[in-house]
């Protein structure tokens, strides 16, 4: 896997890039700030890209903004946002697309996870955060997760997190039959169709929540 690790923090940076070469990866290019990023993955071609959420010069949304151009200009490129606290701005636009990651910087410590987590993203696959999927999908008064029973929300919230059926089933210690009713219930009660592709379903009610109950 080929990689660009966008990162301000110097000693992050270094970190990540190591970890990556570690796991047999290819780190091509580390730039310290979201401005150039566009000329080097045009230039570079990765299989993934890393980035920061606050960079410079404001260290507001730089990052977030620069993972959504990527996206745009390079629909078959993963990205994955990397956060040191929780934040939405910009997370709808992103989560709809195949090919996106969003985690909070302390899930790099888990470095098995973390890198499979990496190859997923790169493979065309979703992960998000418990904690950021937990903001996305908190029920509100009168919103469409208030129809969903505890069960049907935690099966949402790991389908978020990118698990198949066979991981929600082994995480929650039911069978796969069980699950695969819970999440026809889950659809059924947010108004949105099944289809064949699993990925594309999990990100399109994340949308669907999030967009109905701003």
């Amino acid at each position: 896997m080929r990689v660009v690790i966008a990162e301000d923090q110097v000693l992050l940076r270094e970190g990540l890039a190591r970890l990556f070469a570690d796991g047999g990866h290819t780190v091509v290019a580390t730039p310290g700030d979201a401005r150039s990023l566009a000329e080097i993955v045009a230039e570079t071609r990765p299989d993934l890209v890393v980035i920061d959420v606050r960079m410079p010069p404001t260290y507001t949304d730089e990052g977030a903004r620069a993972a959504l151009d990527t996206k745009r200009r390079h629909p078959d490129i993963g990205v994955l946002v990397l956060s040191q606290h929780i934040e939405t701005t910009h997370a709808v636009d992103l989560v709809s697309r195949a090919g996106f990651g969003y985690l909070l910087k302390d899930r790099v410590l888990e470095v098995g996870e973390f890198l499979a987590t990496a190859q997923r993203i790169a493979d065309g696959g979703s992960a998000l955060d418990p904690k950021v999927v937990a903001r996305l999908v908190a029920p509100v008064a009168g919103g469409p997760l208030s129809r969903l029973t505890e069960r049907e929300r935690r099966i949402l919230e790991l389908m978020a997190e990118g698990l198949t059926n066979t991981g929600i089933a082994h995480r929650l210690t039911l069978s796969e039959r069980t699950v695969e009713a819970h999440i026809r219930h889950v659809l059924l009660k947010l108004d949105i169709p099944e289809t064949s592709d699993n990925h594309r379903r999990v990100l399109a009610v994340l949308a669907h929540l999030r967009a109905v109950d701003d």
